[in-house]
């Protein structure tokens, strides 16, 4: 392919890309408002109510723990709890997070029931839970026990402390300790450190799926096949052979963010005929972009790192 070509094919994609930033920008940066705002392109009903739920048991946790730390039995004040609740949700970093969990529960859930796809026991993940190499295996058990806990907590609208990375578990701390300064902070402060006492990202889901598809080295392409690997795995693996976060990688499988999405598994190497197996899987109505047979597979890295969306990593 002559040079010109595949400029104009790059530029093509990157304007598409560009629109795809300003949907992403009408999200992130003000999802505390849209919590308020319902309708929003991007974020449904349930989604919403999602993330409702998330911050609100994020807040009935610390307060626990505070309760806990007070040597009190009291209930947890549900006017508190909302109060707390409201302060996570200024937190842009921490919404985006719950909205991207949002997001990856709903999307694992239209997978299972129309696809067939197994939110937790997947082909791939027994594959490595029969590995001969015991690290692996015992990896996999515990990516596959973290999975299910997943699961269940969703189910309930709930978000586990422990399962927060840390700069938003420690933005979650401070958020409550703030909150309490005008009833004393010493309390808060004692809770906060009990909580940091239990608290181990390593033991996260997050944590657990970024290890096991890291150990599959030159295997990690097996997991972006969506049907053998199940979405927690593919979505790990596409950010992973992209060099996107993972919560963007989340947010690529949006029906707005088709050329990221096929961008993002060009980065992985896919064919266009194995990224259109992937994609009629995640949409019911899709056009892969005339232009990704011009690009190679670190032309699109380039093209996402570009986006104001790459950028901000």
């Amino acid at each position: 392919m002559k040079p010109q070509e595949q400029t104009e094919a790059s530029d093509a994609l990157r304007h598409e890309l560009a629109r795809g930033d300003l949907a992403l920008a009408g999200v992130a940066p003000v999802l505390s408002h849209l919590l308020a705002s319902p309708g929003q392109a991007l974020v449904s009903e349930d989604v919403l109510a999602r993330m409702r739920g998330m911050l609100g048991d994020l807040a009935r946790q610390v307060l626990a723990a505070q309760a806990k730390a007070e040597g009190a039995k009291q209930e947890i004040d549900p006017a508190a709890a909302s109060d707390l609740a409201g302060r996570f949700a200024a937190s842009s970093i921490l919404v985006s997070h719950c909205y991207a969990i949002a997001m990856e529960s709903q999307l694992g859930e239209r997978l299972e029931q129309g696809a067939a796809i197994d939110q937790v026991l997947t082909p791939l993940l027994q594959e490595l839970i029969a590995s001969p190499d015991e690290n692996v295996a015992e990896l996999a058990m515990a990516t596959m026990s973290a999975q299910a806990r997943f699961i269940q907590a969703q189910r309930r609208m709930d978000l586990p402390l422990v399962e927060l990375p840390a700069e938003l578990f420690h933005e979650v701390l401070a958020l409550a300790k703030k909150a309490a300064v005008a009833e004393g902070g010493d309390v808060a402060e004692r809770a906060a450190q009990q909580l940091r006492n239990s608290y181990d990202e390593g033991r996260s889901r997050l944590a657990l799926l970024t290890r096991l598809v890291g150990g599959l080295a030159g295997g990690v392409r097996a997991a972006l096949d969506l049907e053998h690997a199940g979405l927690a795995l593919f979505a790990t693996a596409m950010a992973r052979l992209s060099q996107q976060p993972r919560e963007l990688a989340i947010l690529s499988c949006h029906e707005r963010q088709q050329v990221r999405l096929a961008l993002a598994l060009r980065a992985g190497a896919l064919k266009p005929d194995e990224i259109t197996r992937q994609f009629a899987l995640i949409h019911q109505d899709f056009a892969l972009p005339a232009q990704l047979n011009d690009v190679s597979a670190d032309q699109a890295k380039a093209l996402l790192k570009g986006t104001a969306a790459g950028r901000g990593r």
